[in-house]
């Protein structure tokens, strides 16, 4: 359909607002929790200003769900366990050196024939469990990954072992560090504008793959691991994404990226030859304090902007759940958001930075324990390569 555009429609609170500048793209999204804001969603063939259409030209095909919420979590870690100890010894390094600086102790990384997207079924297979929901009910599952078992995607796969009999669609969502945030938005754009019920958002990582290891300045942060939450259509007194905040900063790429390698071709003499050579990409290259300045700036401003636009403030939140980079990060933001430390999820020491993972691992871990309790608030950012980042302010049903 040519010049075809999505235009969402809330009916009672203000417009979602999309702001676009040559370097940065944000996506706001503004839901008030007291009006729980049931949404229509038409598509049109050409572009029009939302505010030049009357109520029956805005007027949907259909009525969609009014709110999702999150009804189950899982998450899954390779069995080998790297210590700190255990990388003085190839690197010059200490536990005592790393721990300081970054409050990692151990990280679980794939050995052998183990396999992304094995660590990804089991934790989608935890989530189905705990929701008490069959694999065949699955509408849709969200691989938020950026080290798939296949270049083309490892989603299908996913939903292939699960036994989704009624093949659900299933792709990957790149984003690094930001892709399960990212994950979580996609999910409730589908569940409110296309009538799906249930889906799936796994983070999943295996950055071990691509870590020099002879580099303390990367090896000691990383890990590998898997984490899944099932998203669900619900009445809209049930919701539980309160509205969220998305940006993403491409000049900030030199900061933090893995990038295609350039091969030499096959030719002789100087000459550009034919086939090259088979592609690979390169380690983590990464500017660590660029890094921890850029997420110290940008996640506190992202969830205050999650917070105004849920029509909500620093007090409804009940715990702080960031992407699991450094433990120096999570502490300053908590700082500036003034959240006391003990309302602060962290599982950093055991596992270590594990990308899209991070975030849905320790949030199955902290309900799983008792500590994040049905009802409660969460507010929950990611932010990584890309640059992306984004936040969500959710609740856990």
């Amino acid at each position: 359909m040519a010049n075809a555009s999505w235009v969402f429609t809330p009916t009672v609170p203000q417009l979602n607002k999309i702001k676009i500048s040559p370097s940065i793209a944000i996506v706001r999204s503004r839901v008030h929790p007291s009006d729980r804001i049931s949404k229509r969603v038409s598509c049109a063939s050409t572009v029009q200003g939302v505010d030049q259409l009357s109520p029956s030209e805005s007027k949907p095909n259909r009525l969609v769900g009014n709110g999702c919420k999150l009804v189950g979590c899982g998450s899954a870690v390779p069995s080998f366990e790297v210590s700190n100890d255990d990388l003085s010894k190839i690197v010059d390094t200490s536990d005592e050196w790393i721990s300081v600086r970054t409050g990692i102790r151990n990280r679980r990384v794939l050995t052998g024939k183990d396999r992304l997207t094995g660590l990804a079924v089991e934790a989608a297979q935890k989530a189905l469990e705990m929701a008490e929901v069959d694999p065949d009910e699955v509408d849709l599952v969200l691989l938020c990954t950026s080290t798939p078992d296949d270049l083309f995607g490892s989603a299908p796969q996913i939903q292939a072992a699960l036994g989704c009999k009624g093949n659900p669609l299933a792709f990957d969502i790149t984003a690094a560090c930001s892709g399960f945030v990212l994950g979580l938005v996609s999910a409730s754009c589908y569940i409110r504008g296309g009538g799906f019920k249930n889906v799936l958002v796994i983070g999943a990582d295996a950055l071990s793959r691509y870590v020099d290891w002879s580099d303390r300045g990367t090896c000691i942060l990383f890990g590998d691991a898997a984490g899944a939450v099932l998203v669900q259509a619900c009445e809209s007194e049930e919701d539980g994404l309160f509205g969220f905040d998305l940006h993403s900063d491409g000049g900030g790429y030199r900061h933090l990226h893995t990038g295609i390698k350039e091969n030499e071709a096959l030719g002789t003499n100087g000459s550009v030859g034919f086939p090259p050579k088979g592609s690979s990409y390169s380690f983590i290259q990464m500017n660590g304090k660029e890094v921890f300045r850029f997420a110290c700036r940008v996640v506190p401003q992202s969830i205050e902007i999650a917070l105004e636009n849920a029509g909500m403030t620093r007090s409804s939140i009940d715990w702080l759940l960031l992407h699991q980079a450094n433990q120096r990060i999570l502490d300053a933001v908590a700082t500036r958001l003034e959240i006391p430390a003990d309302r602060v999820i962290s599982n950093l020491a055991n596992y270590g930075n594990t990308s899209a993972a991070s975030i849905p691992l320790a949030l199955d871990e902290a309900v799983r324990s008792g500590k994040v309790k049905p009802g409660q608030t969460i507010a929950t950012s990611g932010f990584g390569a890309g640059l992306t980042w984004g936040s969500a302010i959710i609740k856990w049903n």
